[in-house]
């Protein structure tokens, strides 16, 4: 069973930099997790790239994020724009839309950790303008704005400040590698629905990177999603198909018409994926086993495409 597909993070744009210093690839075909060729083997796709950026890559690479954070989002407006008879990019929910009744795929910017442009909120009124549509407040470091799920630590003023600006401009706010104490402090001030782009069930998988349920039910609360992701270590110990499962049987357990559960596979930003997932090409298996596991064919076209897409509506302009 097949549905198109609205996925709420991957990490391409940083692994198709790094292949063009060894040797190039291209976004239409490639031998990453995402290309458009097997992602047109949907029916209809929408794919969040993120520019990801940790003050950690000036000890990884010896470059600033200020330059990494540059280098990718050219990378991937280069390739989209290359192939442009493919897939555009997309600023509302409504230009997915329109895409998807076109035949196109849509591609929609977004930031996993502000660190490639110094945490400042007062630049992302700008970065809005350019088409970014959400942001975390960091990465695993703990930084200027909040702690991460590995350092603890809550939201410092500027934190609140920068969750109030993304959301006035416009952007999705993301709590996805953030603390809990940061997780509940955003909730504590946010204005409209968060989203958790790729993170997972922690009652399934005890990862510090997942969700409790107290905070699907929060995350709930505001009209948000939490997008899940295929990334191995998060999902559980030698997963597969009937584990991803699991974790979206829990979730529904706590939101019974499925409306608050979205698609982020973290592809292309992981080592190891669950046992019959390879990449984006796998999507229909992993509905064709949900729907085994007795989620309706309803629910799962909510969880694979319009979930996402409402958030977006109600949150970027």
């Amino acid at each position: 069973m097949s549905f198109p597909v609205f996925d709420l993070h991957c990490d391409t744009a940083l692994a198709l930099l790094g292949k063009e210093l060894t040797g190039g690839s291209d976004l239409k075909s490639n031998q990453l997790h995402i290309d458009l060729d097997r992602a047109k083997t949907l029916p209809g796709y929408a794919q969040c790239f993120a520019c990801f950026t940790t003050p950690f890559m000036e000890q990884w690479y010896k470059k600033s994020p200020v330059e990494v954070f540059e280098r990718e989002l050219a990378m991937i407006l280069h390739h989209i724009e290359k192939n442009s008879n493919m897939i555009r990019q997309a600023y509302t929910a409504a230009e997915v839309r329109k895409n998807y009744e076109k035949g196109l795929m849509s591609g929609i910017l977004t930031i996993e950790g502000p660190a490639g442009f110094g945490f400042d909120p007062a630049l992302l009124s700008d970065l809005q303008a350019v088409g970014f549509r959400m942001t975390t407040l960091g990465w695993n470091e703990d930084n200027v704005l909040t702690g991460s799920h590995k350092t603890g630590g809550g939201l410092t003023d500027r934190g609140r400040e920068f969750v109030k600006e993304a959301q006035r401009v416009g952007m999705m706010v993301d709590v996805s590698h953030i603390s809990d104490q940061g997780f509940w402090d955003i909730i504590k001030v946010t204005e409209k629905p968060i989203v958790a782009s790729h993170s997972n069930s922690r009652a399934v998988c005890d990862n510090s990177r997942n969700l409790t349920d107290d905070m699907f039910k929060a995350i709930m609360e505001t009209g948000g999603v939490a997008g899940f992701n295929q990334c191995a270590p998060f999902v559980g110990e030698n997963p597969d198909l009937n584990t991803v499962c699991d974790h979206i049987l829990h979730f529904l357990e706590l939101d019974p018409d499925g409306s608050h559960i979205a698609l982020g596979g973290d592809l292309d930003g992981c080592d190891e994926l669950p046992d019959g997932f390879d990449g984006v090409q796998s999507y229909p298996a992993m509905a064709q086993k949900l729907l085994e596991r007795g989620v309706d064919e309803t629910i799962l076209h909510k969880i694979y495409w319009e979930n996402a897409l409402g958030v977006m509506e109600k949150c970027c302009m």
